[in-house]
């Protein structure tokens, strides 16, 4: 079941990913990640359509559940209310979604994955950032 209380549409999975992953980064930050998403696409260690990328588990904050995390709940909650409107921000993340196979990959230099500045975990530790947009910073591991 989805957050709108039926299962949601590849379009609608991309749109709230990219709304829930970076709005707050603007365009740059929103196309950066329906980049990521693309190329994961391409890549055998994961789905090939956009909504099994988005919802692979542990991928994407916005799609993770965790029992007393408040500002995940506070950001699916943001998130639906914005879908439920037609803001710039909401018009552009669903053109990303309908797009999602005409995005050119080289404005993340190929990057599969991401994360904010602030993060410092195993898999950043021994890998270089290809590429800083806003407050995230995007990493090509695989192959």
């Amino acid at each position: 079941m989805g957050l709108f209380g039926v299962e949601p549409s590849e379009q609608d999975v991309i749109t709230q990913t990219l709304l829930g992953e970076a709005r707050s980064e603007g365009e740059a930050g929103m196309y950066a990640i329906a980049c990521v998403i693309k190329r994961r696409m391409e890549l055998k260690s994961y789905p090939n359509t956009a909504k099994g990328v988005c919802l692979e588990p542990s991928q994407f904050d916005y799609w993770t559940q965790r029992k007393r995390v408040k500002w995940d709940d506070q950001n699916r909650a943001a998130v639906r209310a914005l879908m439920r409107g037609n803001s710039k921000e909401v018009r552009y993340a669903r053109m990303l979604a309908a797009n999602i196979n005409r995005l050119d990959l080289s404005y993340v230099n190929n990057a599969d994955h991401y994360c904010t500045l602030k993060t410092h975990n195993y898999w950043t530790r021994k890998n270089r950032p290809v590429k800083v947009i806003g407050a995230h910073k995007f990493f090509k591991l695989r192959k």
